[in-house]
């Protein structure tokens, strides 16, 4: 049998305790191996061998130089696995290395997205065949094609998280004498450096987006193209796609073009630092105040993008607020527990590129190609909307109607700002789950009930969503002349599996959301909470703690709690691995 643990470049290290607890120096581990032999290309899980992983069972894979895959699993004789070292070499436990689990404020986010990650078949690294290709890539894209403009002396700027390494696109605009605005977005041309049919696209297309976890970000593409030659970063040109479009002052578009350029990113900016100062709450963030004009720039994009939100809100986009706790994590401890709110500069980006993957779709209709859309249909449980609305005294109409759900909807957010986020939850579940289809020129498009848009395609991020790069592809191929790249079969095997598998990022990023908060709580057993009751099904009852924001589960003292009531519980345990947090009722109103 081959050796799993061993190759050219020395054994591997896989951690190891038992139930949780640091196993004594120097124990002797069995294990089992069980070998089989893919032959020709195979799918790659992770080339990474010495990092910790959970769980009884763990699928590896290697390659041997003739190209088959052999696949190990590899049974544990313990419970769990977890940060404490065993050094294998053929096979056999030598000795333990290093670390152990002291407990839950021991526990590890990394290993667990990891083992999440595998859990749920996303992979966590890149296949040899991608390494090799990426080892190719040294520079960033360049063209030849005269069509491609120079725009790099246009005022462009990025703003995205304070921690974004990978920027997808640029914006500038450009006052009109009539008083229109003429909004640019370039979009990094990710398609000139990971061509379809190549190993990176391949590896790509497995998990189709970057899975943004607490304990690690997994990004869709190596980090040396998504963060580095395929991102639009500060001060060096790059090769993009540019979504040009005039917004009228009823926020209307009037018109709109495509074409790939060349640009110069000049100030990367964060949305915490731009909108106080959008709002006159705060100072001009200084990559901004070292670029002349940067700041007129600024303040045209954002009346643009209120004017496009405005539309947008008549015409029945929804107004939802839903809570994702994130967590402030210093050397492996989870600090502090807060709701990433949204601000005036997130909303400005957000409505210029809701209003670009509309421009995106029309132009790849109007040229004749298939369009992947991503669509949201009309609300599979319009009767839970309208019993929703029914509870807090309110009507709706009969059949679904988003113009009227917003109206709805953004009188209880001033009514009830309290409750507002679980009822954005319910109405959510309610709509049902985003979906990536392929729409044919000509035919009725699904649309997107959710954003009151009938042609929406995803853009504008290709160095995290695959979609966004076959609709890059489309759209260079339109621009070229050229036939549609891809076939019907190829486009609908690629909406359902970007549909599924960005189904699958969400489950594990909100698992990680709950490992962290119960990682923050694990040294608070026994203390009591005000909280809000969130659900109440089969399954059981369900509260968010009002301060810090996290949600667990009610196992003593739910009967006769309702959604919405206000309780005072007790925190009595944590499962940090599963994200499990455990209360009890100590009162009633908090």
């Amino acid at each position: 049998m081959i050796d799993p643990f061993v190759s050219s470049t020395g054994p591997h290290t896989i951690p190891i305790s038992k139930h949780g607890k640091h196993v004594p120096p120097g124990r002797d581990v069995d294990w089992n191996f069980e070998e089989t032999v893919e032959k020709g290309e195979t799918r790659h899980k992770s080339h990474d061998f010495d990092r910790p992983f959970r769980g009884h069972k763990i699928h590896r894979r290697d390659y041997d130089g003739d190209g088959r895959a052999h696949h190990f699993k590899i049974n544990s004789h313990f419970g769990t696995i977890a940060a404490s070292g065993v050094n294998y070499q053929s096979g056999v436990a030598a000795e333990i290395l290093a670390g152990s689990l002291d407990g839950a404020q021991g526990a590890n986010l990394t290993e667990i997205a990891y083992h999440v990650m595998d859990d749920w078949g996303l992979l966590t690294g890149s296949s040899p065949d991608s390494l090799q290709q990426l080892k190719g890539i040294a520079e960033p894209a360049q063209s030849t094609d005269p069509g491609v403009v120079d725009l790099r002396k246009m005022l462009w700027c990025s703003i995205d998280n304070d921690d974004s390494r990978d920027l997808d696109q640029l914006t500038v605009a450009e006052e009109l004498p009539n008083g229109d605005v003429k909004i640019y977005v370039a979009i990094a041309d990710v398609d000139a450096l990971v061509p379809k049919g190549s190993p990176l696209d391949r590896d790509a297309f497995h998990n189709t987006t970057s899975v943004y976890t607490t304990g690690k970000i997994f990004s869709m593409l190596p980090e040396k193209l998504s963060t580095d030659l395929t991102s639009l970063n500060p001060g060096v040109d790059r090769l993009a796609v540019v979504t040009e479009y005039t917004v009228g002052k009823d926020g209307e578009i009037k018109s709109s073009n495509i074409y790939r350029a060349m640009v110069h990113n000049h100030a990367k900016m964060a949305y915490n630092s731009v909108s106080p100062w959008l709002e006159g709450k705060g100072p001009l963030p200084q990559p901004a105040a070292d670029v002349k004009g940067m700041d007129d720039q600024l303040r045209i994009q954002d009346q643009a993008a209120q004017k496009l939100r405005e539309r947008r809100h008549e015409n029945g986009a929804l107004t939802l607020e839903t809570l994702e706790p994130k967590a402030v994590i210093q050397d492996g401890k989870v600090l502090n527990m807060y709701v990433e709110e949204k601000n005036r500069a997130r909303e400005l980006i957000e409505d210029i590129m809701v209003a670009a993957n509309g421009v995106a779709a029309r132009f790849l209709n109007e040229k004749g190609f298939p369009t992947f859309m991503r669509v949201v249909r009309t609300p599979y449980n319009w009767g839970g909307i309208l019993q929703a609305a029914k509870e807090v005294g309110e009507t709706l109409p009969d059949e679904p109607d988003s113009a009227a759900l917003e109206k709805f909807l953004a009188k209880q957010k001033v009514k009830d700002p309290l409750h507002f986020p679980d009822l954005s939850v319910t109405v959510v579940k309610c709509l049902g789950r985003g979906e990536y289809a392929v729409q044919q020129p000509g035919e009725e498009p699904i649309g997107h009930f959710g954003l009151a848009v009938k042609d929406y395609s995803h853009s504008t991020a290709p160095n995290r969503r695959y979609p966004d790069i076959i609709t890059q592809r489309l759209i260079k191929a339109a621009l070229a002349g050229k036939p549609c790249p891809y076939t019907v079969s190829e486009l609908d095997q690629g909406a359902e599996q970007c549909t599924e598998q960005e189904h699958i990022a969400d489950k594990v990023e909100r698992h990680l959301r709950k490992s962290a908060a119960a990682l923050y709580l694990s040294d608070k057993i026994g203390q009591r909470f005000d909280a809000l009751v969130t659900g109440v099904n089969e399954k059981g009852t369900w509260v968010r703690t009002l301060k810090p924001p996290t949600e667990g589960r009610l196992v003593h003292g739910e009967e006769g709690a309702k959604v919405g009531a206000k309780l005072r519980v007790k925190l009595i345990d944590v499962d940090v691995e599963k994200g499990h947090i455990d209360f009890v009722r100590t009162g009633g109103k908090g």
